[in-house]
Formats: structure tokens, sequence, C-alpha cells
């Protein structure tokens, strides 16, 4: 997808018209257009000039992203620096210093009989003169509707400034036309005529208009600057200069002058300037910037480090692994910047509606303005409740409504080590109800370790380990390796071996320096070489049903114990399934184990069902089938789940680490830990409650507002709307929509209090599901076939009936028992013969 910055646009309705003439071209796939940061994402083989030609006949501007590669970090926050506030601010309080003395003339004067300069008194004329002055200077300082406005006419795309520009345009040169007329009415000596054009005058409106609307964009804009925070404190983590070594000596130079193999150093409490290999030091290194992760991690040469991580204590010497646009902290960046400039489809509603808004709004004020005409309203009146209706309704509420909450929903993502990669991901993440978990990585460590030691008699555990590093100590399989790691962990040392021979699907054999003979492996092996006890024998069976793979121990014919391996759960494994079966959803695990393997497991950890003796690629045929009971996200490590991960409807990579560009996975959990998972499910909850609450109010606001603004209420109730309100409230609604997005800021993703709540209200809407096979003779194609499901799914209680003609069965699906005798009845009354139900 190619990214563009498009510029112009000042509401949903601009975006919604860039969008539809992009995806008019020939070769565009897709095309998503986000008002918040102006930005579009394209998606086919439309060139770059069609793309930017269709945008600038659209009346717009666009500019490649992809022509800002490169960047450096503070070119980048300088990119999302809020430009935007300063200038509206400044013109906001210059607007206000010529509105007051305006509303003081035109209001206070006026209505209330405030005191004016002698000159003024009795001469209307000059009063109004003043007025109109006034008037034009707010104008002048707000001319960026207008020229937006209609401009937008002019290009036939109608946007929010036109609704601003018309409605104020319409104030000023009624009032202007009254104006002439006080001038025939002065010129005639006739002060009573006067007195009632003064009160014709709607200059303060004109100019009210613009003053409010210009608050309302500096309050908008303050606080769509607060939405992209995420992402510029992700750019403040690289620092700007790095110590570089060059022929032994210290260099300080730019971050950006940091190429792959240079060699860098990194002083205790200095940010890591660029992905690296640690050659030289042992330190701990804070990674909580990067991962959200709090404890941290111990690194010593040979581990790599991530740019943005600080080193809490020791000197490191380290090699640049990746630079620039490929570190870690850029490619986070780039993910949560992508994902904003896509579309979640809860958006696509109010596009269409924003599309067609202005013209419709423009439509019922003329219609208003008429009607009030028609039922022989004075001209004023009639063209006060026209501008109501401009000035009040907003498209903007509506546009922003969803990507707000998209960006902030992502930024909180990204600070606890959770990427969506796109805004869909982000929205259908809460909507999971089957979640299918990759066993091995993912609910456990994926390395096996040592569990149990059960030294025989008349030895002890540390003769046990030594026994067993001494043969163990020259292997590299996975099982060694584990008994390496504990006896390193007990400081146990391997004896002197003379001969050492291993004996592929049986175990291992050595000789030490006193010519003592060691035997090590499975059962089977063992009992060739010693007699095993039973208390031992059955103490392995009851490893083996838990899942362990016991190891048998002998020296010189004689069993020395068992030692037990396996591959455990993660800590946090048993409660982060627990809470993912409190969120109401189905946690189903996946693993190529077998059967009492898997089922150890996942009795331990408390999953709701186990699928074992699954190869990679029959995991994603599970899961084809577990999205006919519903939505399914798939965890898996992203490499070797792949196929998995992309059937299913959300693909989700955990323990990513520093690899998070992985295209089988919609989400990137940079953590090795499931707790996440639940997180970014309340997460994606909290941000489509969010949208939900924005689009309530965006619409139920238009939808009361504009009745309001056209009179329907006056006789009824006699509620009126006064335009300058009616600004006033157009000014606040994009605001709300705004700070209502940032209240994501403060969502506790990791608290599990309103989990219960959601269980209970989801077993409410739960099914029991039962099914019944028919054996039908007389199907002879895919016709027949569709006889048969017709008859079938048209019984009450019947959901779902999956009928092969080449096998000549029917499985029915049904939420409630139905007879044998109904379901036999439906099919033979179509000709065909049941031979059986089960």
């Amino acid at each position: 997808m190619e990214y563009y910055t498009i510029t112009g646009m000042s509401c949903a309705a601009c975006s919604a018209r860039v969008e539809k003439a992009v995806s008019k071209l020939s070769g565009v796939k897709s095309c998503s257009v986000n008002l918040l940061t102006n930005s579009m994402g394209v998606e086919g083989s439309a060139s770059e000039k069609e793309i930017i030609d269709a945008v600038t006949a659209a009346g717009y501007g666009a500019i490649p992203k992809s022509k800002k590669k490169n960047q450096t970090a503070s070119a980048q926050e300088d990119a999302l620096k809020d430009r935007e506030t300063p200038v509206l601010k400044k013109r906001f309080l210059i607007s206000l210093v010529f509105l007051l003395p305006l509303m003081y003339i035109s209001m206070g004067h006026m209505m209330w009989n405030w005191p004016l300069p002698k000159f003024f008194e009795g001469n209307h004329l000059a009063i109004a003169l003043v007025q109109l002055l006034l008037t034009i200077i707010i104008m002048v300082l707000n001319r960026k509707f207008f020229i937006s406005g209609f401009k937008g006419i002019l290009h036939r795309s109608p946007n929010m400034d036109t609704l601003v520009a018309l409605g104020s345009a319409s104030a000023f040169v009624y009032s202007t036309v009254i104006l002439f007329a006080m001038t025939d009415a002065q010129k005639l000596g006739d002060s009573g005529r006067m007195m009632q054009l003064m009160d014709e005058l709607y200059f303060e409106s004109s100019a009210t208009i613009l003053t409010l609307i210009t608050l309302g964009k500096l309050l908008e804009a303050h606080s769509k600057g607060k939405t992209t925070d995420a992402i510029k404190s992700l750019l403040r983590l690289t620092p700007k200069t790095a110590t570089k070594l060059v022929d032994g000596r210290e260099i300080t130079v730019l971050v950006e002058e940091i190429q792959k193999k240079d060699q860098f150093v990194v002083r205790p409490g200095e940010n890591i300037p660029v992905d690296g290999l640690i050659l030289e030091g042992e330190t701990a290194i804070d990674e909580s910037n990067l991962t959200g992760e709090s404890i941290p991690r111990d690194k010593t040469a040979g581990e790599q480090v991530s740019a943005g991580t600080i080193n809490l204590h020791g000197f490191l010497r380290c090699e640049a692994v990746r630079v620039g646009e490929d570190t870690t902290l850029a490619q986070i960046i780039q993910t949560v910047s992508d994902a904003a400039a896509t579309k979640a489809p809860i958006a696509k509603a109010a596009d269409k509606i924003s599309g067609v808004f202005v013209p419709v709004v423009i439509c019922l004020a003329v219609l208003t303005t008429i009607v009030w005409l028609f039922l022989n309203q004075p001209v004023g009146f009639a063209l006060a409740r026209g501008i109501s209706v401009l000035v009040i309704s907003c498209p903007c509420a509506l546009g922003l409504a969803t990507p707000v909450a998209i960006m902030v929903g992502n930024g909180v993502g990204a600070k606890n080590g959770i990427l969506f990669k796109t805004a869909e991901s982000l929205e259908k993440t809460g909507k999971t109800q089957i979640l299918a978990l990759d066993k091995t990585g993912t609910i456990t460590k994926g390395e096996p370790e040592v569990t149990d030691l059960l030294p025989a008699e008349d030895t002890s555990e540390a003769e046990l380990l030594t026994l067993a590093i001494s043969l163990e100590s020259r292997s590299e399989h996975p099982l060694a390796l584990a008994i390496q790691r504990r006896a390193e962990k007990e400081k146990c040392l391997p004896r002197n071996i003379i001969q050492f021979k291993a004996l592929p699907g049986n175990g291992l054999t050595a000789v030490t320096e006193e010519n003592h003979v060691l035997y090590g492996g499975n059962q089977k092996f063992i009992t060739e070489k010693a007699e095993i006890p039973k208390y031992l024998q059955k103490r392995a069976e009851d490893l083996a049903n838990e899942g362990k793979t016991p190891l048998f121990f002998s020296e010189n014919g004689i069993l020395r114990g068992v030692i037990a391996v396996a591959d455990t759960a993660k800590e946090d494994s048993a409660k982060a399934i627990a809470e993912l079966k409190n969120l109401g959803i189905r946690v189903v695990m996946l693993t190529g184990d077998n059967a009492n393997t898997a089922g150890a497991i996942g009795k331990k950890v408390g999953v709701d069902e186990v699928i074992s003796d699954v190869l990679p690629d029959g995991k994603a045929k599970v899961v084809q089938n577990l999205k006919k009971e519903g939505l399914v996200a798939m965890v898996g490590d992203g490499v070797n789940d792949a196929p998995a991960l992309t059937s299913a409807d959300i693909g989700i990579a955990i323990g990513a680490g520093t690899d998070i560009a992985i295209d089988s996975a919609e989400i990137v959990l940079l953590k090795n830990r499931l707790s996440d998972i639940p997180a970014a499910i309340r997460l994606s909850r909290a941000a489509l409650r969010n949208i939900h609450e924005n689009l309530f109010w965006a619409f139920i606001y238009n939808l009361c507002g504009i009745p309001l603004a056209m009179g329907v209420f006056i006789q009824a109730f006699g509620w009126q709307l006064n335009p300058m309100f009616a600004a006033a409230a157009m000014s606040l609604s994009s605001f709300f929509v705004v700070t209502n997005a940032l209240r994501l800021n403060f969502v506790r993703i990791y608290q599990n209090k309103r989990d219960r709540k959601i269980r209970q209200k989801s077993k409410k809407k739960e099914k029991k599901i039962m099914k019944k096979k028919m054996k039908i003779k007389g199907m002879m194609c895919g016709h027949c076939e569709a006889t048969v499901k017709k008859a079938l799914e048209a019984i009450d209680g019947v959901l779902e009936a999956e009928v092969s003609h080449v096998d000549g069965t029917a499985v029915v699906s049904m939420e409630k028992d139905v007879a044998d005798s109904v379901l036999k009845e439906a099919v033979e009354a179509k000709e065909y013969q049941v031979l059986s139900i089960e």
C-alpha cells in the first residue's frame, strides 16, 4: 500500500470526496482517507501521477509519503508538530478583540441601552457602518472559511467550510442590503423606519459564527494534537547522536551516520542508538519504553539490543545490526502510523452519510428559508432559520468519530507492546469468539526444562544430576540441553569421560576415567541395562501421563534414578486463559504433540478444548472448521504457524520480539506472554465502545440539532435557535468527539474487573449446538444437494445442513432437538430415501 499526505481537507465530506475520486481510478483496489491524520492509503496498480491528478481534480493536494523516507526522528517528530493550534489561537484572539466591541454596539447598546459616544446618539446609520467595518475585519481574518468553502462549490464538493461560509455570507449580504435600505429611510427622514431596520441587522451573527467556529477548530486541533502523542513519544526515544568507534577511537556522530557493521559504545544511562549485537560487556536493559515490559532484561555478549531502549548499568561495545528504517523502533512507529491511515469497517456507514451530508444540509437550509417565507414570516426571521441550519450541521463529528478512537487506541496498544497493523484488526479483535492457541512457544516456554528429579535409593539428587550431565554434556538434543541448564544452575560438574556414544532412538552411553559404564535414555532402552524398581516405573508412568518425558540413568548396571523433562507452561498462561474465558471466549489449543502430552498441558492451563497430533499445515484446516462456529483469532509464533494465522479472521503473532514485520499476522505482541491477548481484546472492546459513543453523539447531534435549527419546534414548544448558538454548538461537537476518544488513554487494559460481567452476558447468548448425521440414498448431483439442504434448513430448530451427494450424507446442526421422524419426512417428501440417522 502506498501512502499520501492530503492537503486542503476540512471535514468528513472532503475525505469522502477524495476517497471517491481516487477509488474511481482504474487499477485501484482500495483507498482509505483519514481526516484525523490527513493521510491516504492506496492499494493497487494506479500510478502515482494518476492518483495525485485525481486528488487535485477533486480540489485538494496530495504528497507521496514515500518521498519522505530516511527522515531523521527529529524530522519525523517535527512533521507531527501541531502547527495548526498556534495559528488558530492567534486568529481567534484577534477576532475576539473585534467581536467584543461589535457585540457591545449591536446587542449591548441596542438591547440593554449601554452607553455610546455622543456622536452615535440617534445616528443609526453610523452605528450600522461601524458594525459593517468590524464584521469585514473579522471576515478577512477568517477568510480561510470562504476560500475553502467556495472553492468546494466550484469543484462540486461542498464541505463544512462551505456551510460556514454560506451561513456567514448570507447574514452579511442580507445585513448590507438592510444598511442600504437604511440610507434610503434616512434620506426620506423616516426615523421609525430606521429603528425598524436596525433590528434587521445580522452583522454580529455573521462575525460571531466565524469566531465561534474558529474557537471550535482551535479546541479540536489541540485535542487532535494529543492523539499523536504516542508516536511522538516513540520518536523521542532515539538519541540524536551516537558514540561510534573508528580505529579504536570514540567519535560522536549523528545517529543517521551509523551504518550496518559499524561498532558503537553505550555508557550507563544512555539510550541505545540503533539495533545492535553486544560484542563486549554485560548490563540490564530497560525496554519498557519499547515493549511496555517493566522488568529490565539482563544482556550479555552475543545478545541483541534495540534502538530506543536504555542501558541501565555497564559499558557496552556493540555492532550495528539494523539501522534507520529497519530498527525495531522505526518499524513500531511505521506500524502505528500505517494503522492510522487505514479505515475500520464501522466507519463505512458514516462515510456514506458524509459524502452527501453537505449538499443535503444546503438544500434543507434553502427549503427552510422558503417555507418560512411562504408562511408569511419576515425575511430576517426566515433567513435566521436557514443560517442556523447551515451552521449547526457538523459533518466533522461524523468524520472524526472513528479515526480519533483508532489513533488513540493504537497508541495505547503500542505503549504496551501490542501493535495493531490496521484499523480493522483493532475493531475485530474485540469481537473474537474462538481463540486458537499454538502450544509450543505460545502457551509453553518453547524449550524443555527439568521438572522432576527422582533418585533411586542410596543416590542423592546431586549424584543423579552429576551422572546425567556427564552423559548429556556432549549431546545437542533439546532434552539434553534442558539437563545441561539445570546442572549449570545447581553447579554440578560432569565427570571425565574417555568414551562416548549416541544411540539414536534409544539414548547415550559413556565410560568414565574410573571405567564406570553409564547409560541414559528411555525406559525400554534402560530396561536392557539395569533393573528398574516398580515404584520408579509407576512414578515414571505418572510423569508421562502428565505430559512429561522421563529419562532413565544407570551406572554399572544399577539404576541411579529418573529425570523428567518437559516443555512447561509459561507463568502467566493459566491466568491469561482464565481471563480469556471470563471475556466469553472459547479457548482451543492446537499442537502436534500426542494426546497424553497435549491433554496434560491443556488441563493444567485450563483450555476449553485440545486438538492434538496436528501438523503445521493441518492447523490451517482446523482454523477453517472453527470459523464455521464463530469469529476466530489464531495465536502463534508468526513463522511455523503462518498458514493458520492467515486462515484465521485475526492472526496474532506472540513473542515476536524484534521481528515485528510478520506478514501473516494482523496483530503483533512484542512481549512473549499470553496476558497481552486479553489486554488486546479489552483495548479493542474499549475502542469499539468509544467509537459507538462518538457515532451516537455525531448522529444524534445532527438529527436533533438540524430540526431545532429549522424551527420545527417553534409552534409546539416555542423553541427557537439563534444562529450564534447554532455556531457555538457546531464548534463544540467535534471537540466533544475528539475529547471522548482521548479517554482511551486511561483504559486499564490489564485489569479484569469487568470481565466477569462480560462473561455472564455472553453466556446468555450461547446456544448448545446438536448435530445429527443422515445417510440419504438417491442424491445424484449438486441440484439434489441444494434440494435436500433447503428442505432440512426449513425445519424449525435446524441451523444448518451440510449435504454431500458424493458421500450420500447430510450433517444437520440444530439449536434444539428435532425428532428423527421430522428430518426423515422432510427429505423423503422430496423423493429421496433416508437410510439412517445417527
